[in-house]
Protein backbone atom coordinates (compact mmCIF):
# COMPACT_ATOMS: atom_id res chain seq x y z
CA UNK A 1 0.00 0.00 0.00
CA UNK A 2 1.33 3.41 -0.96
CA UNK A 3 0.63 6.37 1.21
CA UNK A 4 0.77 9.93 0.04
CA UNK A 5 2.78 12.15 2.35
CA UNK A 6 1.73 15.80 2.15
CA UNK A 7 3.99 17.76 -0.21
CA UNK A 8 5.08 14.71 -2.22
CA UNK A 9 3.63 13.25 -5.36
CA UNK A 10 2.98 9.59 -5.97
CA UNK A 11 5.36 8.17 -8.53
CA UNK A 12 5.59 4.75 -10.01
CA UNK A 13 8.88 2.83 -9.76
CA UNK A 14 9.31 3.31 -13.52
CA UNK A 15 9.11 7.07 -13.16
CA UNK A 16 11.81 7.01 -10.50
CA UNK A 17 14.05 4.97 -12.79
CA UNK A 18 13.70 7.34 -15.74
CA UNK A 19 14.10 10.45 -13.59
CA UNK A 20 17.72 9.54 -12.84
CA UNK A 21 19.81 10.74 -15.83
CA UNK A 22 22.46 8.10 -15.18
CA UNK A 23 19.89 5.34 -15.65
CA UNK A 24 18.08 6.63 -18.70
CA UNK A 25 18.19 4.16 -21.58
CA UNK A 26 20.11 5.11 -24.68
CA UNK A 27 17.99 5.92 -27.70
CA UNK A 28 17.71 3.18 -30.28
CA UNK A 29 19.95 3.68 -33.31
CA UNK A 30 18.17 5.05 -36.32
CA UNK A 31 17.84 3.18 -39.58
CA UNK A 32 20.55 5.35 -41.16
CA UNK A 33 23.05 4.47 -38.42
CA UNK A 34 22.22 0.76 -38.71
CA UNK A 35 22.70 0.99 -42.46
CA UNK A 36 26.03 2.77 -41.97
CA UNK A 37 27.08 0.06 -39.51
CA UNK A 38 26.29 -2.55 -42.16
CA UNK A 39 28.38 -0.64 -44.67
CA UNK A 40 31.30 -0.54 -42.24
CA UNK A 41 31.15 -4.30 -41.72
CA UNK A 42 30.78 -4.93 -45.45
CA UNK A 43 33.79 -2.75 -46.25
CA UNK A 44 35.87 -4.70 -43.73
CA UNK A 45 34.78 -8.05 -45.18
CA UNK A 46 35.28 -6.94 -48.80
CA UNK A 47 38.70 -5.51 -47.99
CA UNK A 48 39.74 -8.71 -46.24
CA UNK A 49 38.54 -10.99 -49.02
CA UNK A 50 40.01 -8.63 -51.61
CA UNK A 51 43.51 -9.32 -50.32
CA UNK A 52 43.13 -12.90 -51.52
CA UNK A 53 40.91 -12.68 -54.60
CA UNK A 54 39.23 -10.16 -56.90
CA UNK A 55 41.11 -7.20 -55.46
CA UNK A 56 40.43 -5.11 -58.57
CA UNK A 57 36.71 -5.24 -57.77
CA UNK A 58 36.63 -5.61 -53.98
CA UNK A 59 39.32 -3.02 -53.14
CA UNK A 60 37.50 0.01 -54.56
CA UNK A 61 34.18 -1.34 -53.24
CA UNK A 62 35.64 -1.52 -49.73
CA UNK A 63 36.97 2.03 -50.03
CA UNK A 64 33.62 3.43 -51.19
CA UNK A 65 31.62 1.60 -48.52
CA UNK A 66 34.01 2.70 -45.78
CA UNK A 67 33.87 6.33 -46.92
CA UNK A 68 30.06 6.25 -47.01
CA UNK A 69 29.86 4.63 -43.57
CA UNK A 70 32.18 7.23 -42.05
CA UNK A 71 30.27 10.05 -43.75
CA UNK A 72 26.93 8.77 -42.42
CA UNK A 73 28.22 8.56 -38.85
CA UNK A 74 28.59 4.86 -38.17
CA UNK A 75 29.02 3.68 -34.61
CA UNK A 76 31.63 1.21 -35.92
CA UNK A 77 34.11 3.79 -37.14
CA UNK A 78 37.10 1.59 -36.30
CA UNK A 79 35.80 -1.18 -38.54
CA UNK A 80 35.09 1.34 -41.32
CA UNK A 81 38.64 2.71 -41.06
CA UNK A 82 40.02 -0.81 -41.16
CA UNK A 83 37.90 -1.53 -44.25
CA UNK A 84 39.29 1.63 -45.83
CA UNK A 85 42.86 0.57 -45.06
CA UNK A 86 42.25 -2.94 -46.38
CA UNK A 87 40.72 -1.53 -49.57
CA UNK A 88 43.81 0.59 -50.14
CA UNK A 89 45.99 -2.44 -49.35
CA UNK A 90 44.04 -4.43 -51.97
CA UNK A 91 44.97 -1.89 -54.62
CA UNK A 92 48.59 -1.80 -53.48
CA UNK A 93 48.81 -5.60 -53.66
CA UNK A 94 47.19 -5.52 -57.11
CA UNK A 95 49.68 -2.88 -58.33
CA UNK A 96 52.59 -4.88 -56.96
CA UNK A 97 51.42 -8.13 -58.57
CA UNK A 98 50.64 -6.46 -61.89
CA UNK A 99 54.07 -4.87 -61.99
CA UNK A 100 55.69 -8.20 -61.17
CA UNK A 101 53.79 -10.13 -63.89
CA UNK A 102 53.35 -7.27 -66.39
CA UNK A 103 49.72 -8.32 -66.85
CA UNK A 104 46.32 -7.63 -65.24
CA UNK A 105 45.71 -11.32 -64.68
CA UNK A 106 47.97 -12.69 -62.01
CA UNK A 107 48.38 -16.03 -60.37
CA UNK A 108 50.41 -17.39 -57.53
CA UNK A 109 52.81 -20.14 -58.52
Amino acid sequence: MTMNVPGTALRSPDAARTADPARTPEPAPTAAVRQADGMAVASFVFGLIGLLAMNLLLGPTAIVLAALALHRGTSRSGRARLGLALGVADLVVLAWLVSADQTWSWSIG
